[in-house]
């Protein structure tokens, strides 16, 4: 099963950095995200990767043939170790999220898949996610996770505040945190390029009753920012990760 990595987008909330590179190849401890979600992956035997780029896509390849063999040149096909495959394919800079999924599924045949953004390192057990979207023989599977609590909560009676609350996860509620499973049907509820999976494709999975949510409470953490960056490096020199 192939396991796509969506690493196309401009970036535009981490401009910082994005200037000069797509945002999955942002360094964390001198390492890139892309690689870090790469190993997660690998830790339960994935190891037929597609990295779906667009904007600064040369950046991806240039990185990559410095650092890996280069197995297949037309196909921008490297081996970063014994067995471990990753193709950088080309979905376009304007492409959307849908897009890029519709582009992958067409060109590589896929079948059943995973997916997951460029730019969100978690510690979801990939194993179970798999086995959770085959019981329930759905078309797709999100892993719904708990945002990061980013402020504290306050209980406001007559403009009084009644109780002040520290930051608290638990009652932050659920978002989709990526790390999906799809079947090739997900295709058919994509009508273009320019169709972001997050609108209508996932809302109308969601109506017909497709769509099921992998409920994750370990680590997870977006990087937008620079402090979310700097959130990602302290959990992972701290073993929190």
């Amino acid at each position: 099963m192939k396991s796509l990595i969506l690493a196309g987008g401009k970036g535009t909330r981490f401009s910082e950095e994005t200037t000069t590179k797509p945002k999955p190849m942002i360094e964390i401890l001198e390492k890139p995200m892309l690689l870090y979600i790469i190993e997660h992956y690998k830790s339960f035997g994935i190891d037929d990767f597609v990295i779906l780029g667009g904007t600064k896509i040369e950046y991806i390849i240039d990185y990559f043939s410095n650092k890996f063999k280069n197995i297949d040149k037309l196909n921008n096909l490297y081996e970063i170790e014994n067995k471990v495959k990753v193709q950088i394919l080309d979905t376009g800079e304007e492409t959307a999220t849908g897009g890029r999924v519709k582009k992958a599924i067409e060109l590589l045949n896929l079948d059943r898949f995973l997916l997951t953004y460029g730019d969100g390192i978690s510690n979801v057990n990939i194993k179970k996610l798999v086995d959770f979207h085959k019981e329930n023989k759905a078309i797709g599977t999100l892993t719904a996770v708990r945002p990061p609590a980013r402020f504290g909560s306050l209980e406001i009676l007559n403009e009084k505040v009644k109780h002040f609350g520290e930051k608290n996860q638990a009652n932050e509620g659920w978002i989709n945190g990526g790390f999906f499973v799809f079947e090739k049907t997900i295709s058919e509820y994509i009508s273009d390029y320019s169709t972001p999976l997050e609108l209508e494709p996932l809302e109308n999975l969601a109506k017909e009753s497709q769509l099921f949510a992998f409920k994750h409470t370990g680590f997870w953490q977006p990087v937008d920012t620079i402090r979310e960056k700097e959130i990602l490096e302290k959990a992972i020199l701290n073993d929190k990760y």
